[in-house]
């Protein structure tokens, strides 16, 4: 009795030392569960705060050429298509290559940020509008030939010409739009969003009334239209530029014109070109997409049904989108700061958030497929063929959201090179041949032109999936480091 009171007495701190051990663990383990789950629900906040006001932005801007185009509807048919051609040849060869080049600044002063080199924010910045500048030229060049290469491109030249006039009296805002993209970019990468929101506001709801005036009350007719996008461009420009210049919040990042931004341009250049290219050859890729559909059979039907589409998907893109414009910023800010695991983590919380948005908006697709068409037209055959197109625009829509974000997490890494070798695998050597084949081969018309963008889709969301997977995080944070040690430092240093 007593050696097993003894041998009771022996065991018990064990067994209660056992039993603090497990508690500890659980205690540990449970604590560890918390702070994730607390991390998770600040990166949401965060990406949710961020991206709501981009997502407004990109609307808004979207908004003043579409109320333009609106206006000249009013004036005629003529007018409407020489303008409406007039938009989309400035979307292909100017507007899409300087938001390109400018998204380089999402590496640039995003990963500078998140390493407190704020002085090198306003440095990027004058750099890129430098660059952006001499770019415009050229473009500015091919705009004031609009009509004669439209002409030479086989469309009707009374439509030809009036897109010229258009394109012509719209060339300051090339310029503008340019200046506009660096303005942007560099307040987003410091999370000030909200004042870009109200500036995009303010210059929307003037746009209105500037076309009001200048085509029904001056008697410019489309001309004014293009003059008021012009006017509005600049605007937004004047407003950001006043606010950056009187801020205490860009205080650290704008420090006033240096001929620092003059020094490591190569460095820019390489960056920015790919950039461009990435956003390039995937926009143009949906452009061909129309120009394609008025080869098919039933012309007029085709392209109508196409553009509606395509405006639907344009318009629902702009959600993806923010969401891509934030996970841009957290990535390259915690890359910067040197935080790996948080930059993974916002890309793990951006993805969720991109399927959840895909199926909602999917589901909102099919559910209104029956009705949409009637936005658009009245004719029974459109209105049909839409329905029948809404399904696989929600298809398309759902793997958009995910290459959207991915893309942002690429621009946030500064793997514009490899997003511009994905982007030109996926679109030209998959999806326009397959469009193709499905469409001209396969006799499956529009729908078959759109199963070709989801096919590209598919293999752009996979590639980039893959890349993002497989990425060491660690590697990437050094990599960042190097990239702002080596745009603080001379060129000559540099290449010594």
């Amino acid at each position: 009795m007593e050696r097993e009171h003894q041998h009771g007495s022996l065991e018990s701190p064990l067994i209660q030392s056992s039993g603090q051990e497990g508690f500890i663990a659980n205690a540990k383990q449970s604590n560890s569960s918390a702070v994730e789950r607390t991390e998770v629900v600040e990166e949401v906040r965060k990406q949710l705060w961020l991206s709501g006001p981009l997502i407004s932005v990109t609307l808004l801007n979207f908004c003043l050429t579409l109320i333009s185009v609106m206006f000249v509807g009013h004036l005629g048919e003529l007018p409407l298509s020489g303008a409406s051609m007039a938009t989309s040849f400035a979307s292909v060869t100017g507007f899409s290559l300087l938001q390109g080049m400018a998204s380089a600044l999402d590496t640039f002063c995003g990963q500078s940020y998140g390493a407190k080199q704020y002085h090198m924010l306003g440095i990027h910045m004058q750099k890129a509008m430098l660059i952006l500048m001499i770019v415009s030229i050229p473009l500015a060049v091919i705009w004031v030939n609009t009509g004669s290469i439209l002409s030479f491109l086989g469309q009707d030249p009374e439509i030809a010409a009036e897109a010229g006039d258009y394109a012509t009296f719209m060339l300051p805002s090339l310029f503008a739009y340019g200046l506009l993209q660096c303005l942007n970019r560099f307040l987003q990468t410091q999370n000030i969003v909200f004042p870009m929101m109200l500036s995009s506001g303010v210059t929307t709801l003037l746009h209105v009334l500037v076309c009001w005036i200048l085509v029904f009350k001056s008697g410019l007719g489309s001309k004014g239209a293009a003059i008021a996008n012009t006017i509005s461009y600049w605007l937004n420009v004047t407003i950001l530029s006043l606010y950056i210049k009187f801020s205490p919040s860009c205080a650290k990042t704008w420090t006033g014109f240096s001929k620092e931004a003059l020094h490591n341009i190569p460095i820019f250049v390489r960056l920015a070109i790919p950039s461009a290219v990435m956003v390039c050859l995937e926009m143009w890729s949906f452009e061909l997409m129309v120009l394609l559909s008025g080869l098919l059979p039933n012309p007029k039907l085709e392209t109508s049904v196409l553009s509606i589409c395509l405006n639907t998907a344009s318009a629902v893109w702009m959600i993806p989108f923010g969401l891509s414009g934030a996970v841009s910023i957290r990535v390259s800010n915690e890359l910067g700061a040197g935080r790996p695991r948080t930059a993974r983590l916002a890309v793990c919380v951006v993805s969720v958030m991109a399927i959840i948005e895909g199926i909602l908006v999917g589901t909102v697709m099919i559910l209104i497929r029956n009705i949409w068409g009637y936005a658009y037209s009245n004719e029974v055959e459109v209105i049909k063929y839409v329905a029948l197109m809404m399904p696989i625009l929600a298809v398309s829509n759902f793997l958009d959201g995910l290459q959207c974000v991915l893309s942002g997490t690429a621009r946030g890494c500064g793997w514009q090179k490899i997003g511009a070798f994905v982007n030109l695998g996926s679109y030209y050597l998959v999806g326009i041949p397959s469009a193709i084949v499905f469409a001209f081969v396969l006799h499956i018309g529009g729908k078959g032109l759109w199963l070709g963008i989801i096919c590209a889709l598919i293999v752009q969301v996979c590639s980039l999936m893959v890349i993002t997977i497989r990425t060491d995080w660690e590697q990437e944070a050094k990599k960042a480091s190097d990239r702002v040690y080596t745009s603080t430092i001379p060129e000559s240093l540099v290449s010594s």
